[in-house]
C-alpha cells in the first residue's frame, strides 16, 4: 500500500460487554468527574479519527446518555454474548454506513477501559500507518500487543468476518511483526473491583 500522509481512519469503541467480573457495568464506573465510557468517549473525539461508532450490547440505553453532543454513530451488537470479534464487526459493518466512511483508509478499535489512553496515542497509531503503509499497527505493553489497534481497509473483510471472544488478538498475532505504538499505560486496564480501586 502507498504511504498517504492525509489518510482518513475511523473509530470504533467497543462498550458493549456485561463487565462479568465486576458487580456493575465498567463502562458507567466513575473516572476523572465522569465515567469511563464518557472519558474514552471524549478522547476518542479529541482524536483525528472520524467517523466514530459506539457499539453497545449488554447496556445500550443506559450508555447513550454518555455519549451526549459527541460525534458518535451508535450500534447495538445483540449477540455482545459472543465476544469482542462481532461487536467489531458490528461496529466496522456500522462505521462503512456512514456518509463520511467511504473515504476511509483505516479504523482503530479501542476499549473504554483503558483510561490512561490520550489522543495522542491515537495520533501515533496513524501516524505509523501513514509513514509505513503496513496495514496493521498494534499497541505495544506488557510485553505484548493489544488495542488501541489500526487497521487498514485490507483487512475490513477479516473484521467484518470475526466472531468470538478473541476478537482482534489473532489478527494481530499475525501481525506481530509489523510496527507498534509503544502504550504503556495500555495496561492498566479495568477487569475487576481491585484493578478500578488501583485507578485511585
Amino acid at each position: 500500500m502507498h504511504h498517504d500522509p492525509t489518510a482518513t481512519v475511523g473509530l470504533i469503541l467497543l462498550a458493549a460487554g456485561s463487565s462479568s467480573r465486576l458487580a456493575r457495568p465498567k463502562q458507567l464506573l466513575p473516572y476523572q468527574g465522569s465515567t469511563l465510557l464518557r472519558h474514552a468517549a471524549e478522547v476518542a473525539t479529541a482524536s483525528p479519527c472520524r467517523p466514530l461508532v459506539l457499539v453497545t450490547g449488554a447496556l445500550h440505553d443506559e450508555l447513550l446518555p454518555e455519549i451526549d453532543g459527541l460525534p458518535f454513530h451508535v450500534v447495538r451488537n445483540d449477540a455482545w454474548a459472543d465476544g469482542m470479534g462481532g461487536s467489531i464487526a458490528a461496529g466496522l459493518a456500522e462505521l462503512e454506513t456512514a456518509a463520511e466512511a467511504a473515504k476511509v483508509d483505516a479504523v482503530v478499535v479501542m476499549l473504554c477501559d483503558q483510561p490512561l489512553l490520550t489522543p495522542e496515542v491515537i495520533g501515533e497509531l496513524i501516524v505509523q500507518f501513514q509513514a509505513t503503509g503496513q496495514p496493521v499497527v498494534a499497541s505495544a505493553y506488557a510485553g505484548t500487543q493489544g488495542v488501541p489497534a489500526l487497521f487498514s481497509r485490507e483487512i475490513f473483510p477479516q473484521l467484518l468476518a470475526l466472531r468470538g471472544a478473541a476478537g482482534a488478538r489473532e489478527l494481530l498475532q499475525q501481525y506481530a511483526h509489523l510496527p507498534t505504538v509503544d502504550f504503556p499505560g495500555g495496561a492498566t486496564d479495568v477487569d475487576t473491583e481491585a484493578q478500578y480501586a488501583a485507578l485511585g
